[in-house]
């Protein structure tokens, strides 16, 4: 059964012909249609978006997508040039809202095919979530890292795992976020989460007070949503040649991106050869690591190369960090 919210929308979503369970209509702060609708059980929600007291404002709207299943809203928008700009509807994307339309018919449409953000993509603006400008600074100031396996079980979840206790290890607030995958369970931490492909922006605006978001990115596009994205590359013959054997053309892809060689016991000599063979830069070669250790150099090494932490020399001058000469092969301490 389907709940209706209106206000100026009113008389023409009168004439919608489906079932209705319930129906309200006036002006009222988001919180109160939150407290109407989060216990109630409804198939679908047609929301006149002129309901919610200063809609204009995406705060209310982002509280609205945390607290409500969006995928079951059907926003209706008035007809005028903000709702209708693409910045606005750029904004309702990265909440996780994907049908919305400026008439009744398509309120009908969606109905029956809602949108998926495939649907939508095309008009989320990514740079809105990418460091600097964001959906009203919701994520500004964010370092958000993916990390994405070239080769088949190339280590993106444990590696992730050991960036986030090195982060929290300097007092970095941190999450983690796996797309399309069920590993982090295995962690028992509430801070790692699984979502879908479609579901990421939503989850990211929730991860809005944290320093570093780290995302396991699996099979999704590396977009622009990210302000670094490492490509794990295991180089062993066997992984190496089963991925080039699928895509001939995965070094000249990878070119100007920042590849790292993980679970890898290439020497720095070893390194080169690669570089010339491969017709690549290697950005970090990270061996074999001990989970079990609570810190480990090599992994704090790489998030100071990449710019999220200031590196500082170690009491051990064998174990200084930052040299140039470790930046490959180093050792778990």
């Amino acid at each position: 059964m389907n709940v209706i919210v209106s206000n100026l929308q009113q008389q023409a979503l009168a004439n919608l012909d489906i079932d209705i369970i319930k129906s309200v209509s006036g002006e009222f702060e988001v919180d109160e249609i939150i407290d109407m609708f989060k216990n109630f059980f409804f198939g679908r929600m047609i929301l006149d978006v002129t309901a919610i007291k200063e809609y204009e404002n995406i705060a209310n709207l982002q509280k609205l997508s945390i607290n409500l299943d969006v995928e079951k809203i059907i926003m209706l928008l008035p007809n005028d040039p903000l709702t209708g700009s693409t910045t606005f509807l750029s904004k309702l994307v990265s909440l996780g809202i994907y049908n919305f339309t400026t008439n009744v018919d398509g309120v009908k449409y969606l109905l029956d095919h809602p949108n998926s953000y495939r649907d939508v993509a095309h008009i989320q603006q990514i740079s809105d979530m990418n460091g600097g400008a964001s959906s009203d600074g919701v994520l500004g100031g964010v370092h958000i890292l993916g990390i994405k396996n070239i080769t088949e079980h190339a280590g993106s979840t444990t590696l992730i795992y050991l960036m986030k206790k090195e982060l929290e290890q300097v007092g970095l607030t941190v999450s983690a976020i796996e797309v399309d995958k069920r590993d982090f369970q295995f962690f028992n931490d509430s801070t790692m989460v699984s979502t879908t492909k479609d579901f990421l922006p939503k989850e990211l605006l929730k991860q809005k007070d944290v320093n570093v978001i780290l995302i396991d990115l699996n099979e999704a596009p590396d977009d622009g949503t990210c302000t670094d994205v490492l490509y794990l590359l295991e180089p062993s013959i066997l992984s190496l040649n089963r991925a080039t054997r699928r895509n001939r053309r995965l070094f000249e892809q990878l070119k100007g991106k920042k590849i790292v060689l993980n679970r890898s016991f290439l020497s720095n000599s070893d390194v080169m050869d690669f570089e010339y063979e491969s017709k690549s830069k290697i950005f970090y070669n990270m061996p074999p690591l001990n989970d079990r250790l609570k810190s480990i150099n090599a992994v704090r090494e790489l998030l100071g190369k990449l710019g999220i932490i200031r590196l500082e020399p170690m009491d051990d001058d064998s174990n200084k960090l930052g040299k140039l000469g470790g930046l490959f092969g180093n050792k778990d301490v």
